[in-house]
Protein backbone atom coordinates (compact mmCIF):
# COMPACT_ATOMS: atom_id res chain seq x y z
CA UNK A 1 0.00 0.00 0.00
CA UNK A 2 1.87 3.38 -0.85
CA UNK A 3 2.10 5.90 1.76
CA UNK A 4 0.16 9.12 1.67
CA UNK A 5 2.64 12.36 1.64
CA UNK A 6 2.54 13.90 4.63
CA UNK A 7 3.39 17.59 3.14
CA UNK A 8 1.78 19.51 0.10
CA UNK A 9 3.80 18.24 -3.27
CA UNK A 10 3.70 20.88 -5.19
CA UNK A 11 4.22 23.43 -2.73
CA UNK A 12 7.23 21.75 -1.70
CA UNK A 13 8.37 21.43 -5.34
CA UNK A 14 7.89 24.79 -5.64
CA UNK A 15 10.26 25.71 -2.75
CA UNK A 16 12.67 23.02 -3.65
CA UNK A 17 12.84 24.62 -7.63
CA UNK A 18 13.18 28.25 -6.42
CA UNK A 19 16.05 27.05 -4.43
CA UNK A 20 18.29 25.53 -6.93
CA UNK A 21 17.53 28.44 -9.42
CA UNK A 22 18.95 30.63 -6.40
CA UNK A 23 21.79 28.57 -5.44
CA UNK A 24 21.95 26.47 -8.49
CA UNK A 25 22.61 22.55 -8.67
CA UNK A 26 26.69 22.05 -6.65
CA UNK A 27 25.78 25.03 -4.97
CA UNK A 28 22.38 23.61 -2.89
CA UNK A 29 23.44 21.28 -0.56
CA UNK A 30 20.48 18.34 0.68
CA UNK A 31 20.56 20.09 4.11
CA UNK A 32 19.40 22.85 2.76
CA UNK A 33 17.30 21.18 0.15
CA UNK A 34 15.24 20.05 3.49
CA UNK A 35 14.87 23.02 5.39
CA UNK A 36 13.85 24.53 2.31
CA UNK A 37 11.30 22.43 1.35
CA UNK A 38 10.16 22.28 5.04
CA UNK A 39 10.40 18.25 5.25
CA UNK A 40 12.69 15.86 6.81
CA UNK A 41 14.69 13.28 5.53
CA UNK A 42 12.97 10.10 5.50
CA UNK A 43 9.86 11.72 3.62
CA UNK A 44 12.83 13.52 1.25
CA UNK A 45 14.28 10.15 -0.09
CA UNK A 46 10.53 8.36 -0.38
CA UNK A 47 9.08 10.86 -2.75
CA UNK A 48 12.48 12.11 -4.29
CA UNK A 49 15.33 9.81 -3.79
CA UNK A 50 17.80 11.90 -3.98
CA UNK A 51 19.18 15.25 -5.24
CA UNK A 52 19.72 14.56 -8.62
CA UNK A 53 16.17 13.23 -8.76
CA UNK A 54 14.98 16.29 -6.87
CA UNK A 55 16.95 18.60 -9.19
CA UNK A 56 15.39 16.74 -12.45
CA UNK A 57 11.62 17.13 -11.04
CA UNK A 58 12.53 21.07 -10.40
CA UNK A 59 13.61 21.38 -13.32
CA UNK A 60 10.47 19.62 -15.39
CA UNK A 61 8.71 22.22 -12.83
CA UNK A 62 10.20 25.30 -13.74
CA UNK A 63 10.17 24.28 -17.82
CA UNK A 64 5.89 23.53 -16.87
CA UNK A 65 5.73 27.35 -15.20
CA UNK A 66 8.24 29.50 -16.01
CA UNK A 67 9.05 28.16 -19.43
CA UNK A 68 6.35 27.58 -20.83
CA UNK A 69 5.11 31.20 -20.09
CA UNK A 70 8.32 32.29 -22.08
CA UNK A 71 7.16 29.81 -25.20
CA UNK A 72 3.93 31.30 -25.29
CA UNK A 73 5.60 34.91 -25.43
CA UNK A 74 7.19 33.76 -28.57
CA UNK A 75 4.39 31.83 -29.88
CA UNK A 76 1.08 34.06 -29.52
CA UNK A 77 3.45 37.41 -31.21
CA UNK A 78 1.98 37.92 -35.01
CA UNK A 79 5.33 37.41 -36.28
CA UNK A 80 8.53 34.93 -35.07
CA UNK A 81 10.72 38.25 -35.24
CA UNK A 82 8.40 39.76 -33.23
CA UNK A 83 8.04 36.83 -30.85
CA UNK A 84 11.85 36.43 -30.69
CA UNK A 85 11.74 40.31 -29.43
CA UNK A 86 8.88 39.74 -26.75
CA UNK A 87 11.05 36.59 -25.72
CA UNK A 88 13.86 38.71 -25.33
CA UNK A 89 11.78 41.79 -23.69
CA UNK A 90 10.59 38.78 -21.30
CA UNK A 91 14.34 37.80 -20.41
CA UNK A 92 14.91 41.38 -19.43
CA UNK A 93 11.67 41.62 -17.11
CA UNK A 94 12.53 38.67 -15.43
CA UNK A 95 15.91 40.56 -14.51
CA UNK A 96 13.82 43.57 -13.27
CA UNK A 97 11.63 41.34 -10.82
CA UNK A 98 12.67 41.15 -7.43
CA UNK A 99 11.04 38.46 -6.80
CA UNK A 100 13.08 36.47 -9.28
CA UNK A 101 14.99 33.73 -7.22
CA UNK A 102 18.26 34.63 -9.78
CA UNK A 103 19.47 36.78 -12.29
CA UNK A 104 20.22 33.55 -14.36
CA UNK A 105 17.40 31.33 -15.90
CA UNK A 106 17.37 27.87 -14.30
CA UNK A 107 17.41 25.99 -17.54
CA UNK A 108 20.70 28.76 -18.34
CA UNK A 109 22.24 27.78 -15.22
CA UNK A 110 22.11 24.04 -15.24
CA UNK A 111 24.24 24.31 -17.94
CA UNK A 112 27.63 23.38 -15.79
CA UNK A 113 29.73 20.42 -15.42
CA UNK A 114 28.34 19.02 -12.61
CA UNK A 115 24.55 19.10 -13.84
CA UNK A 116 25.87 17.66 -17.33
CA UNK A 117 27.91 15.27 -16.06
CA UNK A 118 24.77 13.30 -14.49
CA UNK A 119 23.51 11.43 -17.48
CA UNK A 120 19.50 11.58 -17.00
CA UNK A 121 19.70 15.36 -16.19
CA UNK A 122 21.78 16.22 -19.66
CA UNK A 123 19.01 14.11 -21.55
CA UNK A 124 16.68 15.75 -19.95
CA UNK A 125 18.39 19.17 -20.75
CA UNK A 126 19.29 18.45 -23.98
CA UNK A 127 15.74 17.53 -24.58
CA UNK A 128 14.22 21.09 -23.43
CA UNK A 129 16.84 23.12 -25.60
CA UNK A 130 15.80 20.73 -28.58
CA UNK A 131 12.22 21.23 -28.68
CA UNK A 132 12.43 25.05 -27.94
CA UNK A 133 15.07 24.90 -31.23
CA UNK A 134 13.01 22.78 -33.37
CA UNK A 135 9.45 25.26 -32.08
CA UNK A 136 11.60 28.61 -32.81
CA UNK A 137 12.86 27.03 -36.44
CA UNK A 138 9.17 26.09 -37.45
CA UNK A 139 8.05 29.09 -36.76
CA UNK A 140 10.15 31.33 -39.08
CA UNK A 141 10.21 28.51 -41.62
CA UNK A 142 6.25 29.20 -41.52
CA UNK A 143 7.31 33.27 -41.83
CA UNK A 144 9.96 33.01 -44.51
CA UNK A 145 6.94 31.10 -46.29
CA UNK A 146 4.82 33.52 -45.91
CA UNK A 147 7.46 36.33 -47.12
CA UNK A 148 7.57 37.51 -43.70
CA UNK A 149 11.03 36.74 -43.59
CA UNK A 150 13.83 37.21 -46.56
CA UNK A 151 14.36 34.22 -48.76
CA UNK A 152 18.33 34.52 -47.77
CA UNK A 153 17.04 33.74 -44.34
CA UNK A 154 17.65 30.91 -42.60
CA UNK A 155 16.02 29.40 -39.42
CA UNK A 156 18.37 26.61 -38.75
CA UNK A 157 21.63 29.17 -38.29
CA UNK A 158 19.63 31.49 -37.02
CA UNK A 159 18.06 30.12 -34.27
CA UNK A 160 21.25 28.57 -32.34
CA UNK A 161 22.84 32.02 -32.68
CA UNK A 162 19.97 33.89 -30.92
CA UNK A 163 20.23 30.83 -28.23
CA UNK A 164 23.53 31.76 -27.68
CA UNK A 165 23.42 35.19 -27.56
CA UNK A 166 21.25 34.44 -25.16
CA UNK A 167 22.56 32.52 -22.90
CA UNK A 168 25.31 35.37 -22.83
CA UNK A 169 22.69 37.76 -22.11
CA UNK A 170 22.01 35.43 -18.60
CA UNK A 171 25.74 35.46 -17.96
CA UNK A 172 26.41 38.80 -18.64
CA UNK A 173 23.83 40.08 -16.18
CA UNK A 174 25.63 37.91 -13.64
CA UNK A 175 28.41 40.79 -13.93
CA UNK A 176 26.42 44.26 -14.61
CA UNK A 177 23.09 44.47 -15.79
CA UNK A 178 21.27 48.48 -16.96
CA UNK A 179 18.80 47.44 -18.77
CA UNK A 180 18.18 50.60 -21.31
CA UNK A 181 21.84 49.05 -22.61
CA UNK A 182 20.73 45.81 -22.92
CA UNK A 183 17.70 46.96 -24.73
CA UNK A 184 20.01 48.79 -27.57
CA UNK A 185 22.16 45.80 -27.38
CA UNK A 186 19.27 43.51 -28.35
CA UNK A 187 17.71 45.43 -30.83
CA UNK A 188 21.42 46.14 -33.07
CA UNK A 189 21.45 42.00 -32.66
CA UNK A 190 18.04 41.07 -33.61
CA UNK A 191 18.36 43.57 -36.56
CA UNK A 192 21.47 42.45 -37.98
CA UNK A 193 19.88 39.09 -37.63
CA UNK A 194 17.22 40.08 -39.94
CA UNK A 195 14.35 40.30 -36.79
Amino acid sequence: MARTLEFDYDTTLERATRLFWKSGYAGTSLRDLLKEMGIGESSFYNTMKSKKRAYLECLKHYNETVARKRAKVFLEAPTAALGVRALFNNMLESLDNPDTPAVICMMAGSLTHEVLDEAELREYIEGRMTTLRDTMIARMNADKRDGLLTAGFEPQFVVPIVSTYMQGLWRMALVSYERSSFERQIDVFLTGLGL
